[in-house]
């Protein structure tokens, strides 16, 4: 991105040369930095400090694309392609008018706008109704109403574009998995800047679409060309309970069905209907394309993490719970069926419950407690596959009894082996892009054998608050820095059960989507 930004820039000064000099400026101010645009906004109309908006990130891109296209006007070309051209192709557009014999300066665009709006104003006041259809019949600057439409539109698209890709963007919570803080059906207000603006890596894309084209089955974006990670300076790091949204670690190859998306992990590991199989389509995608998803950040880089009895340990110590952690219970009534209604007005989601299982947090089962006549029991969980997927390693563990595994930090090394190894190959292999192969019982990276290895990013262990009903890092592991998006910031709307039909939650508008 710096590359082709730096190429653009010395191209654009480059091809300013002979336009200044057409405009009565010395080309040699082109090739100055900073110069070169005062002169340029002086030359449309503009004020000297007008320049210093280029210094602002994101905001720079509009102004840049404004001066091109009244560069292009001040020179008398009007047409809407011609400033098409100008904010697209701005060094051709600039060397076509420093070249051609028929390309003359007219004037700064912008003075001669402001003059002839001042002369409209001033028969309007007079009364002089003759002199304003004049005016107004033989407007220079008047544009029809096609391409003002046109303009308005094109304009509203790149603005929101790019917002929604380096500032801002709106996500709705589609499952239960955070349930207790986010609800299904919540939107929230997400920041790009807080953990660092993503700068894009798919660059030939619907715009506004993350993924799919609706109802036409089919990706919103071409996998090339690509540019590779980076990330601006972040306003803050991900700490302990932050809720933070990332691309699915798991989403580089998927199966999309009409219900939802599954990894082809998730099919290899049977954690699929029967009707989902590895000879369905395979859809891969790059990995800012990946499916969104929005969990709470449980343990940090450099972390050990380990679950005891529910109890989520760090580095020896007990973790922090969100205040409306749940887990499944079993609720029986031993007095007539369940009072369902009192249940929901206590914030339990009946949609989620398979009677008698209903994911509880501890106030509802106090509430619960004290109907009379009802019993409340911790739901039993049984070991079954979990990451990191090996025998030798977890073949006991369970997602209340779970670890310790160690989160990787960039720049740490650890040992690894044949039977150290299961935590740390998809991070080897796919996220730091390493050759890796286990032959005759050894471990070799890029062709060396090896016996440790040196970690590249970040990782980061993240869980849902619903925590028997979440798939998260218990199930795939690690998550990435560079699959981290944003952070939440508030809820915005919020339809029950995710449905306008139910009604809107009016309690939880712009409420916040923070630590709990």
């Amino acid at each position: 991105m710096i590359i082709f930004l730096l190429i653009l820039y010395i191209l654009v000064s480059v091809s300013l040369y002979k336009v200044f000099e057409k405009a009565g400026q010395p080309g040699w101010k082109a090739l100055v930095p900073g110069l070169n645009f005062v002169v340029w906004a002086e030359l449309v109309g503009r004020k000297k400090w007008h320049a210093a908006w280029l210094l602002f990130p994101i905001v720079n891109i509009f102004i840049f694309a404004a001066l091109c296209i009244d560069l292009v006007r001040s020179f008398g070309q009007h047409t809407f392609w011609q400033s098409v051209v100008a904010v697209v192709l701005a060094p051709v557009a600039f060397f076509l008018i420093g070249f051609r014999d028929e390309s003359t300066y007219e004037g700064p665009i912008m003075a001669a706008e402001r003059d002839y709006k001042a002369k409209i104003v001033k028969a309007q006041k007079a009364g002089n109704k003759n002199q304003l259809k004049k005016l107004v019949r033989n407007n220079p600057f008047h544009k029809s109403g096609l391409r003002e439409w046109t303009e308005s539109i094109i304009f509203a698209v790149f603005a929101a574009a790019f917002i929604r890709m380096f500032l801002i963007e709106m996500y709705k919570i589609p499952t239960s998995s955070m349930e207790g803080s986010l609800l299904v059906g919540d939107f929230l207000c997400v920041s790009k800047a807080h953990y660092g603006v993503r700068m894009p890596m798919t660059i030939a894309m619907i715009p506004l679409l993350h993924n799919r084209i609706p109802f036409f089955d089919a990706e919103s974006y071409f996998r090339k060309p690509s540019l590779d990670y980076s990330r601006l300076t972040p306003i803050e790091s991900i700490d302990h309970n932050d809720p933070v949204v990332f691309n699915y670690p798991e989403g580089d190859s998927v199966i999309i069905t009409p219900g939802r998306t599954y990894s082809v992990y998730d099919v290899r590991r049977g954690n699929v209907p029967s009707t989902v199989s590895m000879k369905d389509e395979i859809v891969v995608r790059p990995m800012d394309k990946m499916d969104h998803y929005i969990k709470r950040c449980i343990g940090l880089p450099g972390d050990s993490l380990q679950i005891i009895d529910r109890q989520v340990h760090l580095n020896g110590e007990p973790a922090q719970n969100p205040t409306h952690i749940q887990f499944a219970y079993i609720v029986r009534s031993q007095g007539g069926p369940l009072n369902l209604r009192k249940l929901q007005e206590w914030g339990v989601n009946l949609s989620d419950a398979r009677d008698p299982i209903f994911m509880l947090d501890e106030q509802q089962v106090e509430k619960i407690k004290g109907m009379g006549n009802v019993t409340v029991n911790p739901l039993p969980q049984q070991p079954r596959p979990l990451f990191p997927y090996d025998q030798t390693i977890n073949a006991d563990w369970t997602v209340d009894n779970y670890g310790p595994i160690y989160i990787p930090k960039k720049g740490v090394t650890v040992p690894i082996s044949t039977s150290t190894l299961a935590p740390y190959k998809r991070i080897i292999s796919k996220y730091e892009k390493n050759d890796l192969q286990v032959r005759e019982g050894k471990v070799f990276i890029n062709g060396a054998e090896a016996s440790q290895y040196t970690f590249k990013m970040d990782y980061y262990w993240m869980m849902g608050d619903n925590r028997h009903n979440s798939e998260d890092s218990r199930v795939w592991g690690f998550v990435p820095e560079d699959h981290v998006v944003g952070k939440p910031l508030f809820i915005w709307f919020s339809t029950k059960d995710g449905s306008m039909a139910n009604g809107i939650r009016w309690n939880r508008l712009f409420t916040g989507a923070r630590k709990p």
